[in-house]
């Protein structure tokens, strides 16, 4: 019990700082801002932040989410990335690392890509080249090295599936009807499924589902007419992750209910 508490600690501590690192991304790649410099500032006075003051989750609470400097206040937006990375390391650690598996360093780093730019396209209404592109190469080659190391011919096949399941209707969407999706969804799509292999499948359903129903309340209530734009990569991004820690079972209940 104490080491599983000792590791969970940690890999919070790891996903809490991956995501102080994922809101430089969110801030600075939609505007084409270099990631490396310059460092960290406020944004509403420019002072640069001090190494005390960018401590993941402590300093924003400890300052009470205001620049020790002007007072400005700093979106919450950056504590919750923050909190939500660091509570998904945790939760794919409890559900793949205690048996290893050698796609555990692909989901970490499916939730860090996707938590990015799920809240990029939130603010932004984007997601960008720039991240998904890199990461949907970094994981397809992760996969042909692993599949080659443990001559392993089936997972390149699964994983390739997955590949092309998630990008190829999207993108065919996108191609014919560009105004209700964008050539990213399928980006991500294809990134996810190289990650999920058959389980993105089921991430496609649960994406759509829970987009349509977003889609569907402020249409009713008048909030938003038909030509207005809602972003769809977060729905997306959520259909992932349930179907990261459960799309096997969602698969398996489909098959029997088949075989009923």
């Amino acid at each position: 019990m104490g080491i599983s508490i000792l590791v969970s600690v940690l890999m919070f501590v790891v996903g809490a700082c991956l995501g102080s690192f994922a809101n430089v991304l969110i801030y600075r790649v939609p505007r084409g801002l270099s990631i490396v410099t310059p460092p960290s500032a406020c944004p509403g006075c420019g002072t640069p932040i001090k190494p005390y003051d960018n401590i993941p989750v402590l300093s924003y609470l400890i300052l009470r989410g205001r620049c020790r400097s002007c007072g400005c206040r700093i979106s919450p937006v950056y504590i919750l990335v923050e909190l939500a990375m660091g509570m998904m390391f945790v939760a794919v650690f409890a559900r793949y690392g205690f048996r290893w598996d050698a796609m555990l360093p692909l989901a970490f780093f499916m939730v860090g890509v996707t938590l990015t730019v799920a809240v990029i396209d939130l603010k932004e209404m984007i997601i960008p080249n720039a991240i998904i592109v890199p990461s949907l190469a970094a994981a397809v080659i992760y996969v042909a090295v692993t599949a080659a190391i443990r001559h392993d011919p089936r997972l390149l096949l699964d994983q390739g599936a997955g590949l092309l399941i998630g990008a190829v209707p999207l993108g065919l969407i996108a191609l014919l009807y560009p105004k209700g999706m964008g050539m990213g969804d399928a980006k991500l799509m294809a990134f996810t499924g190289t990650v999920l292999a058959w389980k993105v499948l089921p991430a496609l359903f649960l994406g759509f589902l829970l987009g349509s129903l977003a889609a569907a309340v402020p249409l009713v209530t008048g909030r938003k007419g038909w030509k207005d734009r809602i972003p769809f990569g977060p729905f997306l991004v959520l259909g992932c992750w349930l179907s990261l820690f459960w799309g096997d079972r969602i698969i398996s209940l489909y098959r029997s209910f088949l075989r009923a």
